[in-house]
């Protein structure tokens, strides 16, 4: 592990004397792909400099100590620095095998996530509308951006499906957890004998995908254009503005009627389209890659059931990692921070011990 360490450190410094190069400088977009690996190799660079330290100050304690001849004071001192630089050591080499574990290439995309009422009817909608509303308000917890793409409403303020995107550093890193069934369980506001129901919502965390990533032939595109739906109001269109894209080989259909302008429809729906059939891409490739993996956790199948938002208790259950927390109402709220650091958590223990076992 310690070698290829110091084989990553000084490509690093290699990379850093690169963006000093006026030939670099002026080369844009070698600049931006410089820049960026510089930047995804910081973290473990800087790590492991602090182990490299730690293992000095322990050798130079060791040393000391070695060579006797120093009064009681002295020497409790030295062997605290000792005791302090093996701990220092340990925790560090454990955070280096994280570090060193491959990253998700899609990590540091945008997100575009899709959620629509499943099992429920109207309940079930509203509970989307919920459920968008939390991650809206994590978005601007954490100074990401939030950009409603598509939105379905009922009558009642829910949506039977609405499409957003979140733009911000790691915002795929975290919210990919978030792909799969939540389940509700509350009394609706139009139940007149209390009665709990139980309803649920499907959640689709895709990486945005930039067209380097997915080519798209324009002759395996059907676009339709249409006049705008919902529950009514002013903001609905009354011109053919809204669009619908049907992805031949595949049959993805996608639709967008948010904007009054077909152009920006259109524009919409490509993206949405495009991460789509990013997704399917990498759905297939990590089905072979982990076809024996036990652990639900990052699998990000929709048929799943991940996550039981229980209202009478004000309770929020993650099935996947058995974790229970009581402050439904904060989670609601935007603060999920410790549900995905849990589910993160988990998805490195296992990915630790696939390596451990190969």
């Amino acid at each position: 592990m310690f070698e290829k360490l110091g084989a990553v450190e000084e490509h690093y410094e290699e990379i850093a004397q690169k963006l000093y190069d006026p030939s670099v400088v002026n080369d844009t977009n070698l600049y931006r792909n410089l820049m960026k690996e510089h930047k995804g190799l910081t973290r473990l660079v800087e790590k492991y400099r602090e182990y490299k330290a730690a293992q000095a100050s322990e050798a130079e304690a060791r040393e000391l100590l070695d060579a006797g001849g120093l009064d009681k004071d002295f020497r409790e001192m030295v062997e605290l620095e000792l005791d302090e630089s093996r701990a220092k050591l340990e925790t560090c080499a454990e955070e280096l095998k994280i570090l060193l574990l491959p990253q998700d290439p899609n990590d540091d995309k945008n997100v575009i996530i899709e959620i629509r009422g499943g099992a429920g009817g109207e309940e079930a909608a509203l509970f989307a509308g919920v459920l968008y509303r939390m991650y809206s308000m994590y978005a601007e917890q954490r100074r990401w951006k939030s950009e409603l793409l598509n939105a379905n409403e009922t009558e009642l303020g829910g949506f039977k499906e609405v499409s957003f995107m979140i733009g911000g550093e790691g915002a795929y890193s975290r919210l990919k957890y978030e792909s799969g069934v939540h389940r509700v369980q509350r009394v609706p506001e139009t139940e007149t004998q209390g009665r709990i129901h139980t309803s649920t919502v499907t959640v689709a965390v895709l990486p945005e995908a930039d067209e380097v990533d997915f080519e798209i032939n324009p002759t395996d595109l059907q676009i339709d254009t249409y006049r705008s739906g919902g529950a009514g109001g002013q903001h609905v269109n009354k011109t053919e503005s809204a669009i619908r894209i049907t992805h031949l080989p595949t049959g993805v259909v996608v639709e967008c009627q948010d904007e009054r302008s077909q152009y920006k429809n259109k524009d919409r729906a490509m993206k949405i389209l495009r991460s789509r059939l990013l997704e399917e891409k990498i759905r297939e490739q990590n089905s072979i890659i982990a076809a024996d993996r036990k652990s639900q956790v990052g699998t990000g199948d929709r048929s799943e059931r991940i996550r039981t938002y229980n209202y009478p208790q004000g309770r929020v259950t993650d099935h996947r990692i058995g974790l229970t927390l009581y402050n439904l109402n904060s989670i609601l709220n935007g603060a999920i921070d410790d549900v995905i650091d849990g589910l993160i958590t988990a998805d490195r223990a296992e990915k630790l011990q696939a390596n451990m076992e190969v």
